[in-house]
């Protein structure tokens, strides 16, 4: 969470009557985290939000079957291996919620990848994780019950759990999706003691996008999805659900830029949970920028073979040479879990001494539980990848 908003038509207190120009009752509604302790924003709507009559019908979710806890007994007697996965052989097409092609996951995150071209004609409610993006490709706008949060090429999106939402595709994109299944937020060490973001924090309140808020809308939409424990379920809205007229709160829909982000340079390598960015529980998303590399006259830059023994490691490649690496391409996933050594390809670590600045530009997760891959993942593994280290 950010910082409080407060935006259109509110009453002085919350819980209070609020009315509009005609005199009729505008209906509150409060989403809260944590049961009524964590953060939270509250939403005047002119229609009962809670009007909604269920469809007959159920469309499932690929993301859940079959389980994980069967998925992680099975790849328990799979080889342990380095991975790679070329998600330029994804198709494109579809909306951002038919896109969706998940990949890995345990009980904490799922990661997938979309190609969206078309915007999406219902409105769609994940009521199972928060949702953290990163655009590789394209732009659009997320319309939601907060207003309008445009998005594009290098930006980070994250849509709370609970909110109302439909994506409009402007040009098409390439996104890779973390489903944070217990929050995601900013790390707790860059923030003071009132909730600022510390003047030593590698990004600013001034550096994120917070939703456009233009009132009451109707676009002739009553179909609204909602995603629950993997299964998502249709219901038919009486009128539209944008027919807010204020809310204020700190749960809602933001952006973020990478190239926004600070990053840390050291004489001698630092290792990569000072490129740390968000995290949620069992998880850190970190951020590799463009960057001045180390200056320690004698200093290796590449990264150093290590055995992370209680991480598995996550890198989504977005352009640039990475220095580590060799054989990936823009779009590539690599799994590196735990158990195993890993580090540069050969030739990579002795390769980068004297090298001053780096491009590259890559989203990395460190995940503490077991990643299981989904089966979408095993037709676009590069099945010679683990050998390439020899």
């Amino acid at each position: 969470m950010l910082d409080r908003m407060a935006l259109g038509e509110l009453p002085p207190k919350p819980h209070t009557v609020l009315r509009n120009a005609e005199g009729a009752l505008c209906y509150e509604e409060c989403l809260t985290r944590t049961g009524f302790d964590g953060p939270f924003s509250i939403l005047y709507h002119r229609n009962r939000p809670q009007a909604w009559v269920r469809e007959a019908r159920e469309l499932s979710s690929a993301a859940l079957q079959p389980s994980a806890a069967e998925r992680l007994r099975a790849h328990a007697a799979a080889a342990l291996t380095r991975r790679h996965y070329r998600t330029r052989a994804l198709s494109a097409g579809g909306t951002l919620l038919s896109a969706r092609t998940p990949l890995l996951e345990n009980a904490d995150v799922l990661l997938a990848v979309a190609k969206p071209t078309q915007s999406e004609t219902a409105y769609y409610v994940n009521a199972d994780a928060d949702e953290l993006w990163f655009v590789r490709e394209g732009r659009g706008v997320v319309r939601s019950v907060f207003g309008d949060l445009a998005f594009g090429a290098d930006d980070y999106v994250c849509i709370p759990k609970g909110v109302l939402r439909r994506v409009i595709v402007e040009a098409p994109c390439e996104l890779l999706l973390i489903e944070c299944r217990h929050g995601v937020g900013l790390l707790s060490q860059f923030r003071n003691s009132v909730g600022q973001l510390r003047m030593d924090a590698p990004y600013s309140h001034r550096d994120f996008r917070r939703p456009q808020f233009n009132g009451p809308l109707d676009e002739g939409i009553r179909e609204v999805v909602i995603e629950r424990l993997g299964v998502r379920h249709t219901y038919h809205t009486p009128a539209t659900p944008l027919d807010v007229v204020g809310w204020d709160g700190t749960v809602y829909p933001w952006a973020f830029p990478i190239l926004a982000f600070q990053p840390r340079v050291s004489s001698v390598h630092l290792p990569p949970t000072w490129h740390g960015t968000f995290a949620t529980q069992g998880a850190l998303i970190c951020s590799f920028v463009p960057r001045p590399l180390d200056f320690h006259p004698d200093a290796i830059p590449c990264p150093y073979p290590h055995a992370s023994v209680d991480v598995d490691e996550v890198l989504y490649y977005v352009r640039g040479q990475f220095g580590s690496r060799t054989g990936v391409e823009a779009g590539s996933i690599t799994l590196h879990p735990r158990g195993i050594a890993h580090g540069p390809h050969p030739g990579r670590y002795e390769g980068s001494i004297g090298v001053q600045r780096t491009e590259e530009l890559a989203v990395m997760l460190d995940c503490f539980a077991p990643l299981v891959p989904c089966e979408p993942a095993t037709v676009i593994e590069d099945p010679a990848y683990d050998a390439s280290f020899a």
